[in-house]
């Protein structure tokens, strides 16, 4: 059942196991073994759906870095980065082969982090589960069959969802565990069936590495014009509309969650899309609607009907984070190489709803990097009835959990790109206009789309711009197709003194979260900071 085994086996990495190994198996043979071992069923349309038991998402509390001799002064040690001995990872190790020698059945795929040639890195992922090989192989580079001929894996990832993690031997909070090692370049995960933990294990990789060949490292969607030009890339955190405002059909995708800037292009780090599936709709989001029946395309937790296999893609029985990883070639417009040319521009997203920011906003290079180091969005506190406060929520560069090294590693890459390139940036907010959660409404889509077209094919930079009195930034007072009253949340809002009151908190969220950074940046950025115009 073996494809592509490679020259190297697992003994040259020190892994012993009597287990058959299935190296490279293609995508039909990956869902062959994992419905014939009960690990996930066909639906009516051809997509495998399995179930991810109790972890519906990451286990952000359960990751742990090795801090040794390479990373003592190398991570961002906090609450992002938490510490594991070298001698708890031994004994982690240790358990580890273990459990890998009583296996039947372990599955290998030998795949590249980044599609960029030069900048990518050698993956060896080693599952117990054949659903979990064929998510990373979906969500990965696949290598051409000549790549895989003498492949050596620069890292290893081994995932065991049934091994569970003893804290007091390993030193872990609970069974479940997602350690990295980056001398050793091995990363163990276990107790957990959750398969995101892979894919972002790779994010964590990249994101420590590529810093030291100065490539920016991000994480957001990028897309570009038909004709490979006009690359724009998206920040965004999860409910600011970076995968939907990005899957453009009048744009080519590059991909929708991780990319990479180098000198040369803007490469996605990955092969496959990993799109929220909870009440997707086929009016609103045509394209990845259609991977839902498409041959190939992995489901997790969506609900299926046990006699008709027919999905039913707004039952959040199973999980709110209900997901379909698929290659991204099942998108029509995409790039067939997963590359596009450097940026002109970077957009900002954030769903803030206080509803205090403008719906689209210009940055000078040091506001772009402070807000990249704020990383704000805003969320509903709660569903409950009655409860109307935002909650705001700060994610250092867009994605602090995935992030080794100390912020201000990436906010100078960014910003020192942006310089070198005369890249134009923008802060979008899709949240709420007219005042905020439960008084406003919701930004209408139409409006962004009009502003962020105009911002990317650059006839926004001829409007004629205001500076916003808190923020500083430029804003546009009128585009064309677009309600100039939306422009000017101020003059949204009923009542303009509770926009002030609600103006000036958010201020002051901004100056508190921004305070752990102000040491580590340069004075332009510092004088970006956001202040009332009673402080001014």
């Amino acid at each position: 059942m073996s494809e592509r085994i490679p020259d190297a086996g697992l003994e040259s990495q020190g892994i012993e196991t009597r287990a058959d190994l299935h190296w490279n198996l293609v995508t039909a043979r990956l869902v062959d073994a994992a419905v014939r071992r009960g690990e996930g069923k066909l639906s009516a349309d051809g997509p495998l759906v399995v179930e991810t038991g109790r972890h519906t998402g990451r286990s952000a509390q359960d990751k742990f870095t090795v801090r040794d001799a390479e990373t003592e002064n190398t991570v961002w040690w906090g609450k992002s980065n938490k510490a594991m001995s070298p001698e708890h990872f031994a004994a982690l190790k240790r358990d580890f082969m273990a459990a890998l020698n009583d296996k039947e059945d372990l599955y290998i795929q030998d795949l590249f982090g980044g599609s960029q040639p030069e900048h990518r890195v050698r993956v060896r992922v080693v599952t117990e589960l054949a659903w979990h090989n064929l998510f990373i192989r979906t969500m990965l580079v696949r290598p051409e069959a000549r790549e895989l001929k003498g492949f050596v894996p620069e890292y290893t990832i081994i995932d065991l969802p049934s091994f569970h993690a003893d804290p007091e031997k390993h030193g872990t909070r609970s069974e479940t565990v997602i350690a990295v090692n980056f001398t050793e370049k091995l990363i163990l995960i276990g107790g957990t069936r959750y398969a995101g933990e892979m894919k972002k294990s790779v994010f964590g990789l990249l994101n420590y590495l590529l810093p030291l060949t100065g490539v920016m490292p991000m994480h957001c969607s990028a897309n570009m014009a038909h004709d490979g030009s006009n690359t724009a890339v998206f920040f965004g955190l999860s409910g600011t509309g970076k995968t939907t405002l990005s899957a453009d059909a009048s744009r080519t995708l590059i991909g929708d969650d991780e990319h990479g800037w180098s000198d040369e292009a803007v490469f996605n780090f990955e092969g496959g899309c990993y799109a929220k599936m909870i009440r997707l709709s086929e009016e609103a989001e045509p394209e990845i609607f259609a991977t839902t029946k498409r041959f190939g395309t992995v489901l997790e937790n969506v609900v299926m009907d046990p006699v008709t296999r027919v999905l039913d893609l707004d039952d959040h029985t199973l999980a709110e984070n209900s997901r379909g990883a698929y290659p991204i070639d099942f998108i029509p417009n995409s790039s067939p190489d997963n590359m596009g040319p450097v940026p002109n521009n970077v957009v900002m997203l954030t769903a803030d709803a206080y509803g205090v920011l403008p719906p689209i906003a210009k940055l000078t290079p040091d506001q772009a990097m402070y807000h990249f180091l704020s990383g704000y969005t805003a969320r509903v506190a709660g569903t409950e009835i009655g409860v109307t406060e935002p909650d705001a929520t700060f994610s250092t560069c867009f994605g602090a959990p995935f992030m080794p090294r100390h912020p201000s590693v990436y906010g100078n890459l960014l910003k020192e790109r942006i310089a070198k390139g005369g890249v134009d940036c923008w802060l979008v907010n899709t949240g709420w206009t007219g005042g905020k959660y439960g008084v406003g409404n919701r930004m209408p889509i139409k409006a962004t789309r009009a502003l962020l077209n105009a911002a990317l094919d650059g006839s926004l930079n001829n409007a004629t711009f205001r500076t916003d009195p808190n923020f500083g930034f430029q804003v546009p007072v009128a585009v064309k197709g677009v309600d100039a009253a939306i422009l000017d949340p101020r003059e949204t809002w009923a009542d303009k003194a509770e926009y002030d009151a609600t103006a000036a908190k958010l201020v002051d969220l901004f100056v508190e979260n921004f305070a752990q950074f102000a040491d580590h940046v340069d004075e332009g950025v510092r004088q970006s900071a956001p202040r009332t115009p009673a402080t001014a």
